[in-house]
Formats: structure tokens, sequence, C-alpha cells
């Protein structure tokens, strides 16, 4: 239980693509790893590539039932992060609180899902938050039945999310929303005039949600929220940087990162045009 509310990690991030095999094929390579789940259902394949403190969930049209014509319209641009699943322990708990916080959940329901891989079925309980209470932001609440573990792989491998960014125009109201309703731990309320952004970190699960307000930038205060960017850790930045390299990415060079003691890189393709870095923290 984190900060004051029920909600322990975040369960997955949704990434919305035109292409399932494309994408499966692109985050393959950037994560180097092979993806925990595949499944289809209801118009829409999906791909679930697990980490050790949350997974990436990519999805596309499959087909012209059910989810496809809107995934389509979703992705007719290319590839978008459209929702934040956030987990819970206690589902019937957290939507009575979160009613009460002003976030409109709809109904508790439940889902499955089974691999196509006939790796077996998942089961959760989840609900949706108010797309208006949200900012804009998809936010889903689930319980899964188990947590199970992402395949085991090496150094050069992405291990687990850093951080995410997301935009906002109202650092204010983004404040109320993840800390007093949702209830996340805002550790970090910081403007940086050298960089002309006001940055707001909340932790959660072993990951940073850092939201950021560009200064610079002249933005209607009412108008939406945006999941922007994605930073992976991995344990040895110069393996990854080499593994990326080898298959052919668009890559920065290695440089020191904005927190003391970090590594990173910028990863400029091969990301289905999310901004995307790689860092590595120093184990002294």
């Amino acid at each position: 239980m984190t900060g004051n509310g029920l909600l322990s990690a975040l369960d997955h991030i949704v990434l919305v693509c035109p292409d399932i095999e494309a994408a499966t094929a692109a985050y393959e390579t950037l994560l180097g790893r092979a993806p925990d789940w595949r499944a289809s259902s209801g118009g829409a394949a999906s791909v679930l590539f697990r980490v050790d403190n949350t997974a990436l969930e990519l999805m596309a049209p499959d087909g012209n039932e059910g989810a496809a014509p809107r995934l389509r319209e979703l992705s007719a641009s290319g590839a978008v992060l459209t929702s934040l699943a956030y987990r819970t322990d206690d589902i019937a708990s957290t939507h009575r609180l979160l009613t009460r916080r002003g976030l409109s959940p709809d109904a508790i329901q439940p889902g499955n899902s089974t691999d196509l891989n006939r790796r077996g079925t998942r089961y959760w309980q989840r609900f949706r938050c108010s797309d208006e209470a949200m900012s804009g932001i998809k936010t889903f609440i689930i319980q899964p039945a188990d947590k199970p573990k992402p395949i085991a792989a090496d150094a050069s491998c992405v291990h687990s999310l850093d951080h995410i960014v997301i935009n906002t125009p109202s650092p204010e109201r983004a404040a109320a929303t993840y800390g007093a309703r949702l209830g996340l731990d805002l550790r970090l309320d910081r403007t940086a005039e050298q960089w002309k952004t006001r940055f707001l970190f909340f932790r959660l699960g072993g990951l940073t949600l850092e939201i950021i307000n560009r200064l610079d930038e002249d933005q209607d205060p009412d108008a939406s929220d945006h999941v922007w960017g994605l930073t992976w850790t991995v344990a040895d930045i110069t393996a990854a940087h080499e593994r990326l390299s080898d298959s052919g990415l668009e890559i920065s060079k290695i440089r020191m990162g904005r927190k003391p003691g970090t590594e990173v890189f910028t990863v400029k393709s091969g990301t289905l045009g999310v901004p995307t870095l790689f860092i590595a923290h120093s184990r002294d």
C-alpha cells in the first residue's frame, strides 16, 4: 500500500499500435526480451512484455469487429500511449474510496485473457475511472488473480521501468489528481528554470510518475494531460548500448544523467515513436 490510497503498483501501460506483429518485433528488439503473453479477443490483438515492476501491453486492431474500429482510429497516425492500469489488492475498497474522491469509476467487472501459445488463462477484476476526472488519460484499476514473474533476461536487457513521463498543462490539477485523489506519494515538486519546466515526481511500486509542465509553452490549463515517454532501466548500460547498436537502432552516446550516479542514452528509432531513454544506476 502506498501513499494515502490503496494502489500498490502500476500494473501495466497500454501502447496502441497499427500492426501487432511489427510492434512486437520492435519491442522485442528494444527491450531485449520475448513477450510474456499473446492474446486476441473482441477485435483486439495484444502482446504483453512484463518487467520487474510493471508491464507494457501492445494492443492493435484485429479484424473489423468489436474494438477494432476504435483501435484503428486511435493508431491512424501511429502508435500512441493511451492507458495506465494501476494495481490494487482490494478492488472493492479502492472503488469506494475513488468514488468518494470524485473519480467517478464505472462498475467493477471481471475479465480474462487466454494466451495464444497455450500458457493458460489470466483472470482479473477491474474498473475504469472517468476520463474527464483523469484529465483525458484512460485510467484503470485492476486486481489480478495472480502476479506472474517476468521472463529472465541478461544485463543488457530492460529489467524495469525507471519512470514514465506525463505532460500536463496544469500542474496544480495534476497534483490534486495523482496525489489527493489517486493517493500516490508525491516525492518532489520542483521548478527548474534552466529547463523551463516544473516537475512533479510521484512514487509507486518501485517506479516514478514524472509529471511535467513546460513553462515556455502557451497552454490551455483545461486541456488534457498526455502520456509522453518512457525511461527503461538496465543493469549494464554499455552492454545495452552495444546490443541496440548491433540491432541497427539509432541511439545517442552514453552520457551522465541528471540524477547523480546515473548514466543514460536516448533511443531515437525502433520505439514506434515513443520518446525513450535507457538508464543505469550506479551500484556504489
